[in-house]
């Protein structure tokens, strides 16, 4: 159990760091009000996310420890929007198209309400 918290954390760390850097850059070039910055982490984390997916798939790995650390070590302190759309995309894979358009439409929309509806409660305190 040590092994695989140590796992996370060292992922976890690298990712966080890593979004951290990534969006500030991206954010300072584009300037403007626009999130670019968590705009391009999350584009490049889809990326990534189906890159080693794909190069995990159909290979031999040396444990599960390697998609702990990186995919959801790295990958889900980088960002979770790239598991949320591999997730999607999966249910696209298999034809469930009208699932996979709840999904995107359902979390979008509640993800919004939810966090107005924080801010809100968190004024009230």
């Amino acid at each position: 159990m040590f092994t695989k918290l140590l796992y996370l954390s060292l992922g976890g760390a690298a990712g966080t760091m890593s979004r951290y850097w990534l969006s500030g850059v991206a954010q300072r070039l584009a300037g403007g009000s626009f999130p670019l910055g968590t705009f391009a982490v999350n584009a490049l984390g889809c990326l990534l996310f189906g890159a080693v997916w794909g190069f995990f798939e159909n290979r031999m790995l040396p444990g599960s420890e390697v998609r702990l650390l990186v995919l959801t070590g790295f990958m889900g302190a980088f960002t979770t929007f790239s598991t949320y759309m591999f997730e999607t995309a999966e249910l696209v894979k298999y034809g469930q198209m009208l699932t996979a358009l709840l999904n995107v439409v359902g979390q979008s929309i509640v993800g919004l309400v939810l966090v107005l509806t924080g801010i809100a409660l968190g004024r009230l305190l």
